[in-house]
């Protein structure tokens, strides 16, 4: 995707000079569905991020607190090397340019491998209690959540959906996960192929430059497993998915519930980015997401063939004609 032309804030040269690097060069680097933007900022043979998070839009103060405790448990999180909490400003660490989402299309021979760590990255998070402070997601988080669809993808693409039998479809899949007693744990909440930097010369979790965690929560085990394996970006392989979810089933000596989790976690996740998608495009004027909608599907359909989400799927079949999935993404924008 083409990156948009973006203009520093007028406050950088300023900024730039407090945190001494007075006169280095600032290049876009990228937008995303928020209002943060990113730039390069290069002084030699030193480089940085200048992330820009405007208030009131964007707090940084998130990012940081998470960074500091992702970075105490051995993990790779940007180092705060500046910081205009007043502006919204923050210079930090540069992990470079080698993502993992174009190291996986250009190589598919990685994607195990690659996958592996970016599991076991977890796995190592997850033998910690949750960062301090965080808020809890749960039941009533998800099924507010999963409502995007009904008041977003709904009205999209011309259909009147009824939200109280959907809420209660959600509720009666959604509330037995909510109560199965797995520990609460940090979720990244966007951990995916594109939020991870291959970090050059590190090696262990240290190899994953980690990324976009500001909004992290305290939350289920198996919905940030959910979120890198299930990627709504780029396709994984669905041997890749099954052998993540017994490596991480085997690291961490989860029993069934974790599994019946993932994939009601899954569909939740994913029926919940399907309206996400279309309020960027309604919304925010952002229509590029909308090309993701037929991946979304087919992830939303195979989530619910799994058992446990039959009220679900019933409530699918009886509102949402195939007419209106994925093959309504062929005419729309």
């Amino acid at each position: 995707m083409a990156i948009p032309v973006m203009t520093p804030p007028s406050g950088t040269p300023a900024f730039l000079e407090a945190a001494g690097w007075a006169g280095a060069e600032v290049r876009p680097l990228a937008g995303d569905a928020s209002f943060r933007r990113y730039f390069r900022v290069v002084d030699g043979v030193r480089s940085a991020v200048l992330m820009d998070a405007p208030p009131p839009h964007e707090d940084p103060r998130p990012f940081i607190a998470i960074a500091d405790h992702l970075r105490g448990l051995g993990l790779a999180a940007p180092a705060i090397l500046h910081r205009d909490l007043d502006a919204g400003l923050l210079l930090i660490e540069d992990f470079g340019s080698d993502r993992m989402r174009e190291a996986v299309d250009a190589d598919p021979s990685l994607e195990h491998d690659l996958y592996a760590g970016v599991t076991d990255v977890l796995v190592e998070l997850h033998r910690h209690p949750p960062a301090p402070g965080l808020a809890r997601q749960g039941l009533a988080v998800w099924l507010d959540e999963v409502m995007l669809f009904t008041d977003w993808y709904g009205p999209a693409v011309g259909l009147d959906l009824d939200r109280e039998s959907f809420r209660a479809a959600w509720e009666a899949v959604l509330a037995p996960v909510d109560a199965d007693g797995l520990p609460l744990v940090t979720i990244l909440r966007d951990y995916h192929a594109e939020n991870v930097m291959l970090v050059h010369g590190a090696s262990g979790h240290a190899r994953f430059g980690l990324l976009d965690f500001q909004d992290a929560l305290a939350g289920h085990p198996a919905y940030d497993l959910v979120s890198i394996l299930e990627d709504a970006r780029r396709d994984v392989s669905p041997d890749v998915e099954r052998a993540m979810i017994d490596r991480y089933v085997a690291a961490t000596g989860s029993d069934g519930r974790f599994e019946r989790a993932y994939w009601v976690l899954a569909a939740q996740r994913n029926t919940r980015i399907l309206g996400v998608f279309c309020r960027l495009w309604k919304r925010d004027g952002k229509p590029h997401y909308t090309a993701f909608q037929p991946r979304m599907w087919g992830l939303v359909e195979r989530d619910l063939a799994k058992e446990g989400l039959e009220p679900v799927r019933a409530w699918f079949d009886a509102h949402v004609p195939a007419s209106h999935r994925a093959a309504i993404w062929d005419r729309l924008p």
